[in-house]
């Protein structure tokens, strides 16, 4: 079978709950179409996310990459449009923090994700999914994996899709919060499920 990477994050900054965390695990080992998917949890950290993330495109070999992450506080899912090379904002897991410094000495100012962004967005609104594409990352580590990702596509014919997606917090999230909505697992694990779906290429009108 061919591989399907997924990747989520572990809980940062004011989350204590990560649901991509949830994600990834229930998804992982799943097939779908030829696809096996084989799921990961990465560091909140710029040092050590972007090596895991890199040993494992390399131990995997997948076509596909679709990484997650989470944005507390939206209330769509969000495929992301862009990735910039650029990393900045607050401290990670580790206490490391940047300002505008490159992910990428040698890399294209942004790329563009490769995986069907409209066709995932329409498919997902189509099944009452509330879902829309998002044309920033930001700037932290969500960004920077999906640039890792992008950037490793570039230069590897073998990869025939990668991105980020982005979702809103869990219902058990938002009661930490207690001012941000909130999804329940079920459907922040059924929507991704659905958009990778329309990754592999069942399903993508």
């Amino acid at each position: 079978m061919e591989k399907l990477l997924l990747t989520g994050f572990e809980p940062f900054l004011s989350n204590p709950i990560n649901p991509t965390m949830e994600v990834v695990q229930a998804l992982n080992g799943k097939s779908i179409g030829q696809y096996e998917i084989i799921g990961h949890v990465l560091s909140v950290d710029f040092a050590k996310a972007p090596e895991q993330f890199l040993a494992l495109v390399e131990e995997v070999k997948p076509t596909i990459i679709v990484s997650l992450g989470l944005a507390a506080g939206i209330t769509k899912i969000s495929p992301e449009r862009v990735a910039l090379n650029v990393k900045d904002g607050e401290k990670d897991n580790a206490g490391n923090a940047f300002e505008d410094a490159p992910i990428k000495e040698d890399g294209d100012v942004a790329y563009l994700s490769t995986l069907p962004i409209r066709k995932i967005v329409n498919r997902l609104n189509s099944a009452g999914y509330p879902t829309a594409i998002s044309n920033s990352a930001g700037t932290y580590l969500c960004n920077n994996i999906m640039y890792e990702g992008l950037y490793y596509a570039a230069k590897n014919e073998a990869i025939r899709a990668a991105g980020f997606i982005h979702i809103p917090a869990s219902f058990e999230l938002a009661i930490e919060h207690g001012r941000i909505p909130g999804w329940s697992m079920r459907d922040l694990t059924a929507a991704i499920e659905l958009a990778l779906d329309v990754c592999v290429g069942k399903n993508a009108g």
